[in-house]
């Protein structure tokens, strides 16, 4: 249901508030670059410090901007189920096309916990449903027979995979077969990840390079594959760059210096290290963007 380069929206802040000016223009430009689809409210978007008004309003107002031109799936996970259930009931409402549901962070629960939350989140809202499995963020790792379990559940349709494991990926492939597709949870890692079974991925580099990133999938899925690798090359010191620090200041501050968004985050992240931010600068004029 959802493959191809799914762009990780950034949230744009202004003078502390929302900039839906910005967030508009952003996601304009990501479907007329050939994005697949928009990803509002994940890690990369800020979630953690959006009050709940702020997260249902860029929800609803990505879909208002997106008129089904592409999926919107949005980011609905929480570590309480019954937020991230009325999170996911929101986002229904709103007429997203599927939702995005972090494993349940700082808890730590067991594998039969992991599993009895998403069974109750699919049981209790009837919309297609992606698992994003990040134990460097969360401190737990959704285990492939686990999610494997979760496939009883019709609406559970993917799994952005981000435990850093092409070996992961290609256990969940082996385990779930066509019963669910399995998205790169690192830019870095979407090309390999597609050799082994993927279908795409969730990206952070395509709020820069669109674009390339869509191409990149559109060349590997339509058998392109040193065309892929070239462009996966291309882009390498991107993938790098945008982690320097953690995600999505590096991106932020690349938006910034690009001209489309003010350099705003909220605490507790803050602005780049001057280090870091000459380093980004770099790499963003080595590769036209700047």
């Amino acid at each position: 249901m959802f493959t191809g380069s799914y762009v990780a929206i950034v949230t744009p802040f202004k003078n502390g508030k929302l900039d839906e000016r910005a967030l508009g223009d952003l996601i304009e430009w990501q479907i007329a670059s050939g994005t697949h689809g928009i990803v509002p409210c994940g890690t990369t978007g800020e979630s953690a410090t959006l009050t709940h008004a702020e997260h249902d309003r860029v929800v609803a107002f990505t879909v208002e901007v997106v008129k089904r031109r592409v999926p919107v799936v949005a980011g609905t996970g929480s570590n309480s189920t019954e937020e991230a259930i009325a999170l996911t009931k929101h986002a229904k409402a709103a007429g997203v096309d599927g939702a995005l549901l972090i494993t349940p962070y700082y808890n730590k629960p067991t594998q039969e916990g992991l599993f009895r939350h998403y069974k109750a989140v699919a049981e209790a809202v009837d919309l297609p449903l992606v698992i994003y499995n990040i134990p460097g963020r969360t401190g737990v790792n959704m285990m492939p027979a686990t999610i494997a379990r979760l496939t009883i559940c019709p609406t559970v349709v993917a799994i952005k995979e981000g435990s850093g494991a092409v070996q992961q990926a290609s256990e969940i492939i082996e385990l779930c077969g066509e019963r669910l597709t399995v998205l790169a949870g690192d830019d870095a890692l979407t090309l390999p990840m597609m050799a082994v079974g993927g279908k795409g991925v969730i990206t952070v580099t395509a709020n820069l390079v669109p674009t390339k990133m869509a191409q990149l999938v559109n060349d590997f899925r339509e058998g392109r594959i040193e065309a892929a690798r070239a462009m996966h090359y291309e882009l390498y010191p991107l993938f790098t760059a945008l982690f320097y620090e953690t995600n999505p200041i590096p991106v932020k501050e690349a938006l910034h210096l690009m001209g489309k968004i003010a350099p705003e985050l909220r605490l507790p992240l803050c602005s780049m290290g001057n280090e870091n931010k000459a380093k980004l600068l770099a790499v963003l004029k080595a590769a036209g963007l700047v």
